[in-house]
């Protein structure tokens, strides 16, 4: 006899018995650990692991001068943020809140609403076609930008940085245009596959990288650390070539996302902190080289390589909550919103404060023995600024993420304050004072600007926004 659809049919336990957890499923769940930061974990932290191996071979294959110059390589290539203008933020925000309302099947399908699928499709299409126009952009400014600073630079004339900044930019303008996909599959919710992506990202690069330093071409790995991120990312996003092709090729119609309201508004203001944080993060390396020469520009990079990696593997408990967030905030479900957020906050905070003082204790016990590898990094004060300053940047991005899962940009002024106090005191403190000046600066203006600033703004708005 057919069952009514008014009643509930609940089956005997014996049939599917309740299952118990195990014992490391319950830890994971403890700490916050779900798939995608599980393989974000393991990206970043082959990256923090990948990064120990990658200085020793710095240290033994090349000079210290050549040391200044391949960490500079980094700091330049950053300048890409001021072609993409923060529009990843963006695609991400705008496909989480479109993709909250649809089902999307592993084989690419999509299921909903006829208006909100056309919207989704437009976003893609909006991504890929301003990332290809910036890209070819970004080559023909970075390419003789970069080569003037290096060749006026210290000692410029007579280094061999020519061919591998050549390819540096190239690789760059290639991996430019996978950014925008990345994001917007996220944005569909597909953050563990797209974690995963980056851990296969991150060991192949690695791979490349390690072999040019073996070879003693070590200024080449930069470049062949981006060339295996594009590989492994074409392989991925062909794979979902379905999917993708088929956003493409489908007419928005009256249905489109419109630049003029809903996305301009939120991108200029997320350009604009982005640029600004060019000045914050990125100005060390360039200043130091132009003015202390290329080893002190090489201590700087070095230790801003072991700092990152300590955040790159905190900040994962926030970042993949980014799309997830922006789901939640469609659904207006604010309880979960705030319960995920400040559980999230304390894990990630927890774990770089960790990072930090076990790096730290590390290079003062090196510095106490006398060891060479001790001389590739900061002295123990200008690290203790440097990574005290990590520390609260990354309770700081919090609060912003939190933020532009609203699809809002309220830290504009904060960003950009910062940057100009940060941009100023870096080129001042700097030249006269060298690494020490830099990071006290930096840390002066991000106890008041970041985090005095920032705890008013996001109270404020979250405030009102949840009234």
């Amino acid at each position: 006899m057919p069952i009514p659809e008014a009643e509930t049919v609940t089956p005997p336990a014996s049939v599917d018995p309740p299952v118990t957890p195990t014992l490391l499923r319950r830890a994971l769940a403890a700490t916050g650990i779900d798939r995608a930061i599980g393989y974000t974990i393991l990206a970043r932290g082959w990256g923090s692991l990948a990064g120990l191996i990658t200085v020793a071979l710095i240290a033994r294959t090349l000079s210290r001068s050549d040391q200044g110059y391949y960490y500079t390589f980094g700091s330049l290539v950053a300048l890409q943020i001021i072609f993409e203008l923060g529009f990843s933020v963006v695609i991400l925000q705008l496909a989480s809140h479109e993709a909250a309302h649809l089902e999307i099947d592993p084989k690419g399908e999509i299921r909903g609403a006829t208006h909100t699928h056309a919207r989704l499709a437009s976003v893609l299409q909006k991504a890929v076609l301003w990332y290809g126009v910036a890209g070819v952009l970004m080559g023909a400014v970075l390419m003789p930008l970069g080569w003037h600073f290096f060749l006026t630079s210290p000692g410029g004339e007579s280094a061999a940085w020519h061919g591998p900044w050549i390819c540096v930019v190239l690789a760059t303008c290639v991996t430019f245009q996978m950014d925008p996909v990345f994001s917007f599959l996220e944005g569909c919710g597909m953050v563990g596959r797209v974690a995963g992506i980056r851990w296969w990202q991150a060991m192949t690069g690695s791979l490349m990288a390690w072999s040019a330093l073996a070879l003693h071409h070590g200024l080449y790995a930069p470049a062949l650390v981006i060339a295996g991120n594009a590989v492994v990312g074409f392989t991925f996003l062909f794979r979902h070539r379905r999917l993708l092709l088929g956003l493409l090729r489908h007419s928005p119609g009256e249905s489109k996302i419109s630049w003029a309201t809903e996305v301009w508004p939120f991108q200029w203001r997320i350009a604009v902190s982005y640029a600004s944080g060019f000045l914050i993060f990125q100005l060390f390396n360039p200043v130091l080289l132009k003015f202390h020469g290329p080893v002190a520009a090489g201590r700087m990079g070095m230790s801003i390589n072991m700092s990152n990696a300590i955040s790159a593997v905190a900040i994962s408990w926030i970042n993949t909550k980014a799309a997830p967030f922006g789901a939640m905030i469609a659904r207006r479900e604010f309880a979960l919103l705030d319960r995920t957020f400040f559980r999230s906050l304390a894990q990630t905070m927890l774990l770089c404060v960790s990072g930090s003082l076990a790096l730290w204790t590390l290079v003062v016990m090196l510095n106490r023995h006398g060891a060479a590898i001790a001389q590739r990094m900061l002295p123990p004060l200008p690290l203790a600024l440097l990574l005290a300053t990590m520390c609260l940047n990354q309770f700081v991005s919090s609060l912003a993420l939190y933020l532009r899962a609203h699809k809002q940009e309220k830290f504009l002024l904060n960003s950009v304050l910062g940057g100009l106090l940060i941009g100023a005191s870096t080129i001042y403190l700097g030249r006269l004072y060298g690494p020490t000046g830099m990071t006290a600066g930096f840390l002066a203006v991000t106890i008041v600007v970041g985090v005095g600033l920032g705890l008013y703004t996001f109270n404020k708005y979250r405030k009102l926004w949840h009234a």
